[in-house]
């Protein structure tokens, strides 16, 4: 027998009370439950509906914003709702910085269950739009329709291609992006050379679900050296077709400093496996962090803002503390930008990455720097980590840990408390996974210094940087 799924009533002139966490504002209903909706703003008053339903909280959509709250501005982008890229435009960046600054304090405080010090006031941005350095447009054979758009067509719509971004929770749907804010050019000139000629040559945009078509993804490094890469990923060889695009954009779009392209006619889009050919300019471009030099290739991992990532990592540097008589180990080290950032101060830097590419370009870029102090190492820290390589290199004075969203494993959090290096620096892009592993570390450190930094204005994505002392 089918169980049916419940029918809510539509919730009416509902007040969003508060600001949660994640994108995420509450409302209290009269039935004691807490309401936690997307894409509202604390004073707002809504009509929403029930899409998930708990014994003392709910999930809600709003259907109609009845009455905007007073915190509201005007988004500045023409895609703002759809896209998902920028889902507070429509609040003032010092208000984002107000409810950023909360939820570290919120999480640490609700999940971490430690005695933390006063957290110090946000680090905002000083760029509030084109701040980031990489964007990844992606061709698709279906582009996105707003709900207004079925709803105003009786038959049935034909599929239409897209250059953009993939739609909010859909794999095979595409926003049509026309102007973007969130890089420098030539990003959106590009855009545009890239669709009409792609119209004018009936070039086929990718399909998903069929895996047909022939433009996939376009990726765009802009650095702040006023260098440009570019690469063009397709599904097949057409060596024809390929030379005649790639030409046509470097005829078309300037300061383009190095162009590549990529084959890859795998199901996915990643091309972590797949080669990156250089077809013209240089094999990579150079970004600068205050006097520290980086080479990033197409595959290269590096902050997504630059700007801030000198902020990000002077903080670390500070609550580090080097006196030049360190040995310092940094875990998830990348392609070793924070450890080269600190190492001016530090005895030796040791650099541990499970990503072997990431190594090579740590390496590369120490090298690049004339560090010769710097050693970086690829693998897993608990295989590495033994009595025999300490001997060799020596402990751990102080360790920072930059870990991705889902925070440390476990048995790295265990690892650390068996090493006992007086300090230990959390840089953090989830205040919550950090609040879970404090807790944890909690056995033998104290918290000692707290700094958020906020990377990604208009998201609602949030930095923190925690000091860790032995107790």
């Amino acid at each position: 027998m089918s169980r049916k799924k419940k029918k809510h009533a539509p919730l009416l002139n509902i007040t969003i009370d508060a600001y949660a966490a994640e994108g995420k504002s509450i409302a209290h209903l009269d039935d004691g439950k807490v309401l936690f909706v997307e894409n509202v703003v604390p004073g707002d008053v809504i009509n929403a509906i029930i899409t998930k339903d708990k014994k003392s909280w709910a999930k809600g959509r709003m259907t109609e914003l009845v009455a905007p709250s007073t915190l509201r501005v005007d988004p500045f982008c023409q895609h703002f709702g759809i896209c998902g890229g920028c889902k507070w435009q429509m609040l003032p960046y010092s208000q984002q910085l107000v409810y950023k600054q909360q939820q570290v304090e919120d999480q640490l405080k609700r999940i971490g269950h430690v005695e933390i010090p006063e957290i110090q006031p946000i680090i905002g941005s000083p760029h509030e739009r084109y701040y980031r350095n990489k964007l990844e447009f992606t061709f698709s054979s279906q582009r996105y329709r707003t709900f207004e758009e079925i709803a105003d067509r009786s038959e049935k719509l034909a599929a239409e291609p897209a250059l953009g971004f993939h739609a909010p929770g859909l794999f095979d749907k595409v926003v049509e992006i026309h102007t973007c804010y969130l890089q420098h050019e030539p990003t959106n000139t590009l855009l545009s050379v890239l669709r009409a000629y792609a119209e004018q040559h009936k070039l086929p945009y990718y399909d998903i679900r069929q895996h047909t078509g022939w433009l996939r993804n376009v990726v765009i490094r802009v650095a702040t050296t006023g260098e440009v890469l570019v690469n063009l990923v397709i599904n097949n060889e057409d060596k024809e077709a390929r030379i005649a695009i790639l030409d046509h954009i470097l005829a078309n779009v300037p300061g383009i400093t190095s162009l590549h392209y990529t084959i890859n006619g795998k199901m996915n889009d990643t091309i972590y496996d797949q080669d990156v050919i250089c077809y013209s300019g240089t094999p990579f471009i150079e970004e600068h962090l205050e006097n520290y030099k980086f080479k990033i290739s197409p595959k290269s991992f590096f902050q997504t803002n630059t700007y801030q990532a000198e902020a990000l990592y002077r903080v670390t540097r500070d609550f580090a503390g080097l006196t030049g008589n360190e040995v310092l180990y940094d875990l998830y080290c990348g392609t070793g930008s924070i450890g080269i950032f600190c190492s001016a101060n530090a005895k030796k830097v040791i650099g541990i990455e499970v990503v072997e590419d990431a190594i090579k370009d740590a390496h590369e870029n120490a090298a690049l720097n004339g560090l010769d102090h710097c050693k970086f190492f690829a693998g897993d820290v608990s295989d590495i980590c033994t009595d025999e390589f300490f001997a060799e290199h020596g402990k751990p004075d102080v360790i920072i840990t930059d870990p991705p969203r889902v925070g440390m494993h476990e048995k790295l959090v265990q690892q650390l408390l068996k090493m006992r290096a007086p300090k230990v620096v959390y840089v953090s892009c989830n205040p919550a996974t950090q609040a879970r592993d404090l807790q944890l570390l909690d056995a033998a450190y104290r918290i000692t210094r707290l700094q958020p930094v906020d990377m990604f204005p208009h998201t609602h994505h949030i930095e923190n940087v925690a000091l860790l002392e032995l107790k």
